[in-house]
């Protein structure tokens, strides 16, 4: 079953007229995701499509002009160019574009994930409740990290939630939340969490001939504890063991914020000659990942590929380069959820995961209040994978 879009979502009256906002830091991203919403509307055979419960439904663009234009001070404000009164808005926005500037008295500063998501909250005052609905797509959920409280911490992350449902905001759409269970934080109102897994196997199969994907041949790997029931379920998906590695940290010491890793501890089969799949929500600097490596490495692994979500890369890409060269890792496969420079695009061994299309899927599917439940669950598609590729058919 190949990921296409349901007929099943023509059947029902949409919520509103759609609209898509997506703010500058995911513009390019947007683009893709109107195109397909757009070719998906205008070759759709619907027979309601003159009915007036769906003006608007086939245009030649769903997306809508917001603007964060900014002061010298550094202030700024958010503004629409078109009326939304009725509309079933999506908001997309990336808080780890850092490649965004503006400037502060003469000053040249690079948009940080506080400045995206006061810009977010912006476009949303400016929309001023006159919206049927509004969705927030978040691949990168701000704050995702500061998730719990150890001590006197605050709890950003759910505070930021709370904050967008007290504006309006009636469902939240993130990727591979680094704790889905920040849900907590606003029980009463739509928060998904979405897997990435079946862009990241089709990424991988589309890439990599050869590869033998059997318990004998392949290990799925968590870097962590706090990845396994990531690792667990791509292992149970395409039937291969799994392994993870623990961290042993110096609680004695605190390294920009966080207690320092000694070693990390290894917890799984035999993996002598198996090619190694290491999944992660994210890549921030790479150190911890790039360790594992060396640490499957050294006990003689084949091939590594490393899986995440997020590559963020916030100590840029000489360790990879390295450990490409040094025959470390093999291929790294990220998705376009978030930034990517050109010089990562560029590279050998990166191999980039599209997931416009799915998300335009999501956007189709709600906007019709259509369950996407079958959307979240990848299953049924990765296997369908798996069979093409031991079919040797291509991987499209």
């Amino acid at each position: 079953m190949m990921l296409q879009r349901s007929q099943r979502v023509l059947e029902t009256i949409p919520v509103g007229s759609l609209g898509l906002i997506p703010l500058k830091s995911c513009q390019q991203l947007g683009q893709q995701v109107n195109d397909y919403l757009v070719q998906w509307r205008h070759s759709s055979e619907l027979e309601h499509k003159s009915n007036i419960a769906f003006t608007g439904y086939e245009r030649d663009s769903y997306l809508i002009d917001a603007k964060t234009p900014r002061f010298g001070s550094g202030e700024a404000k958010g503004t629409l160019a078109d009326s939304v009164r009725g509309n079933d808005l999506y908001l997309m926005v990336d808080v780890c574009n850092y490649s965004l500037t503006y400037k502060l008295y003469e000053h040249t500063n690079h948009m940080s994930p506080d400045d995206h998501f006061q810009d977010l909250k912006r476009v949303i005052a400016a929309i001023g409740g006159k919206a049927r609905r509004i969705t927030v797509i978040m691949p990168y959920l701000y704050e995702s990290r500061q998730h719990k409280r150890s001590g006197r911490e605050s709890l950003d992350c759910a505070l930021a939630l709370q904050e967008l449902v007290e504006m309006g905001v009636e469902n939240i759409l993130t990727f591979d939340a680094h704790d889905p269970r920040v849900q907590n934080a606003i029980p009463l109102h739509g928060f998904e969490t979405v897997p990435c897994s079946y862009q990241m196997v089709k990424g991988l199969l589309g890439n990599v001939p050869g590869l033998k994907l059997d318990s004998d041949h392949m290990l799925v790997i968590s870097p962590d504890e706090g990845g396994m029931s990531r690792a667990v379920y791509l292992a149970n998906v395409l039937g291969l063991d799994m392994g993870m590695f623990y961290k042993r940290r110096d609680y004695t010491k605190m390294v920009k914020g966080r207690n320092p890793i000694i070693a990390h501890e290894f917890l799984g089969s035999d993996i002598e000659g198996k090619d190694m799949i290491i999944v992660d929500d994210m890549i921030s600097s790479g150190d911890s990942m790039l360790e594992v490596a060396a640490e499957l490495k050294n006990r003689k692994a084949g091939r590594i590929f490393v899986f995440s979500t997020f590559g963020l890369f916030t100590n840029g890409l000489e360790r990879f380069d390295k450990a490409y060269e040094d025959g470390v890792i093999s291929k790294v496969l990220t998705t376009n959820l978030v930034y990517q420079t050109p010089e990562l695009l560029k590279r050998p061994y990166y191999i980039n995961c599209d997931m416009s299309k799915y998300i335009a899927l999501l956007i189709d599917t709600l906007n019709h209040d259509v369950s996407i439940s079958e959307l979240l669950d990848p299953y049924e598609r990765i296997q369908a994978l798996v069979k093409k590729y031991q079919m040797n058919q291509p991987i499209l």
